[in-house]
């Protein structure tokens, strides 16, 4: 390759590497003014004026959040959805998938079938919402939960990455006198771990941003989750739930009290995902590869 074919690549290089850092700061530009109007001072903030570092540093807007009573039910609410249904996600989805990796299970061809007829075709708001009702979950937690502990896709996707593990494993462990409970425990769930990292961050953002679910089964401010108390400050302009704060509502912008709390909402799964991220690599190669 001549000098120039060389020059003329390396221009082409940092063209392409200059476009996508400004198209990644100008994504990046609304995350730095909602944290700047967060932690911006309520005597210098001015309505509609951007900066991407506040002028002077306050934590006024978040303690007015932390100190009321609506936001502290909110986060209870949703970490107990969260901690509960990501934990009944993994039981049930990767017990079933399990089950439906052995060709001897009566049903097996039907079950699969129902499971990839849901790919396709879907009940709808309406049945939803009367079976949660006939059920009595109406303006109950479990209401979030139960109709979502697993899902076609996350079933398909864990069968195939246990399909993918070596059957001589499992002989093995029943020669040494393993039941299928104890293979399942000793063998499959250890080695499932980078797919057990993946599918709980899967389940726990799913989780945690909860909201049309929210909307429809919860009726009680108090059970409301974060996503849902989040709308009402943010779209509706409505702080009637915010109760049992310190007082200081009045000397705090609007504005500040909703991107603060924009800020603790995201800030759980921001905190989070980093330590995870290193199992996605894994995680998107899923069942893709046999061997």
């Amino acid at each position: 390759m001549s000098v120039v074919a060389r020059k003329k690549i390396a221009i082409f290089d940092w063209i392409n590497y200059g476009l996508l850092s400004l198209i990644s700061l100008i994504c990046l530009a609304p995350f730095l003014y909602v944290f700047s109007v967060s932690f911006t001072d309520p005597d210098v903030y001015i309505p509609l004026q951007f900066n991407l570092f506040p002028q002077k540093w306050s934590l006024s807007a978040y303690s007015y959040i932390l100190s009321t009573g609506s936001f502290i039910n909110a986060l209870k609410s949703t970490t107990f959805i969260t901690v509960v249904g990501t934990a009944l996600n993994l039981i049930v989805s990767f017990s079933m998938a399990y089950a439906l990796t052995k060709k001897g299970l009566p049903g097996r061809n039907a079950m699969m079938g129902f499971i990839i007829f849901t790919l396709v075709f879907n009940a709808g708001i309406v049945p939803s919402y009367l079976l949660v009702k006939q059920l009595g979950l109406l303006n109950s937690y479990w209401a979030l939960i139960w109709p979502v502990l697993t899902s076609a896709w996350s079933l398909i996707i864990i069968k195939s990455f246990l399909e993918s593990m070596p059957s001589e494993l499992e002989d093995a462990a029943r020669i040494d006198g393993c039941s299928d409970i104890g293979v399942f425990l000793r063998i499959v769930i250890p080695l499932s771990m980078p797919a057990i990292a993946t599918f709980t961050l899967f389940f726990a953002v799913a989780h945690w941003n909860t909201y049309f679910n929210a909307v429809i089964y919860l009726s009680d401010t108090k059970k409301w989750t974060l996503q849902v108390l989040v709308k009402s400050l943010v779209i509706d302009s409505d702080n009637a739930g915010m109760a049992g704060a310190s007082g200081d509502e009045k000397s705090i912008p609007q504005e500040t009290i909703r991107m603060a709390s924009i800020v603790l909402a995201m800030l759980p799964i921001l905190v989070v995902y980093p330590f995870l991220q290193k199992h996605f690599a894994k995680g998107v190669m899923l069942g893709s590869v046999k061997g």
